[in-house]
């Protein structure tokens, strides 16, 4: 049976892997055994399943497909980060990073494989996209971070972003079963409270995920405060302006109540006066936004922007401090290895 007619078998619910064990005669405790290498112990393939008889392994292997990720590549920076190339079962490449700090160490993760959006500064945004990653791909590419940051730190991931490549709104449904399985009980049981997911900005979906009452944290893309500007660097702002952004955000926090942060690269010469600083304060206070994350730019290949002077990042951090703005810089991680925020390419 070729591997695209079988079932993958991360799709199935208990209940249906239940109703596969007894239609092969096969004790009912078998479940809790195979769902556990499924989500907690992370078999890979079913041969690693140990704990099973042999054939029970090789019934499941002629019913079931069990596509999963794989490291391909690892790039260690100065500063102590991690980025992972990931090879998906079908042969595409996709990023994550790990980033270690003295009291944190964050999973930085992929929601797509290359992305739409086009956002001139990223170069994620150059490569065309390919696919949506499906949820147990999302949920290996933590696993496997989780797994390097055990070998290198002894101790497990505290936070994960979904801040790698494409826009996590695109892919709602995986991204939100991949986030149900990393805080389930039975799964990696972490905190939805550590997981914040970012957003180029897709007003429609930030109002699903208030309806849907998420409870993890929202991260927007801003980098620019008016429409204007905002259009030139993000194309997704023409269909998704500032005004239906901050409606979306109030709704959303309304339905969660869940914290909300503003993410806003400085470009030279483009959003770094403080009139953009006071265009900034402005949308600021019309969101209830726990934190603006001002964050360094990172060059990128094909793309002409620079980032500004230390003088003038420090003037726009006192600005928005001043006006009594949570404002925190964000100094780039994992430069040296092409694994800061809007590198991931594949290179």
């Amino acid at each position: 049976m070729s591997h695209a007619a079988k079932q993958n078998i991360r799709n199935l619910s208990k209940d249906q892997i239940a109703e596969f064990l007894e239609g092969v005669g096969e004790k009912k405790f078998r479940l809790q055994q195979i769902w556990e290498w499924l989500w907690q112990k992370h078999a890979f393939d079913f041969q690693s399943m140990s704990n099973l008889s042999k054939p029970l392994r090789a019934q499941l292997e002629d019913a079931f497909s069990f596509p999963s990720l794989k490291i391909n590549t690892t790039q260690y920076s100065e500063d102590g980060t991690i980025k992972v190339g990931f090879k998906t079962f079908d042969g595409h490449l996709v990023e994550g990073v790990l980033i270690p700090t003295e009291e944190r160490i964050t999973a930085c993760v992929s929601s797509q494989i290359g992305c739409s959006l086009n956002c001139k500064f990223c170069a994620t945004g150059y490569i065309e996209k390919k696919r949506n990653l499906n949820f147990d791909e999302i949920y290996d590419e933590v696993v496997l971070l989780n797994q390097l940051s055990f070998k290198h730190h002894e101790k497990k991931l505290t936070n994960i972003v979904f801040m790698g490549m494409g826009e996590p709104l695109l892919n709602y449904r995986n991204v939100l079963r991949a986030i149900e399985r990393i805080t389930a009980s039975d799964g990696l049981a972490m905190s939805p409270r550590r997981i914040t997911v970012s957003t180029a900005g897709v007003a429609k979906m930030i109002k699903q995920l208030g309806d849907d009452k998420v409870r993890f944290k929202l991260a927007l893309s801003l980098h620019a405060a008016n429409d204007k500007k905002r259009d030139q660097i993000m194309p997704i702002n023409e269909t998704n302006d500032l005004k239906s952004l901050v409606e979306a955000l109030n709704y959303f926090y309304e339905k969660t109540e869940n914290e909300i942060t503003l993410e806003y690269i400085l470009f030279d010469n483009l959003n770094d006066s403080f009139e953009d600083a006071a265009e900034l304060i402005k949308i600021y206070r019309q969101i209830p936004a726990d934190l603006v994350n001002i964050i360094e730019y990172n060059p990128i290949d094909f793309a002409k922007f620079k980032k500004p002077t230390e003088e003038k990042t420090t003037a726009f951090m006192e600005y928005l401090e001043k006006n009594r703005v949570n404002a925190r810089l964000r100094r780039s991680r994992g430069k040296d290895i092409d694994a800061a925020c809007g590198q991931l390419a594949n290179k």
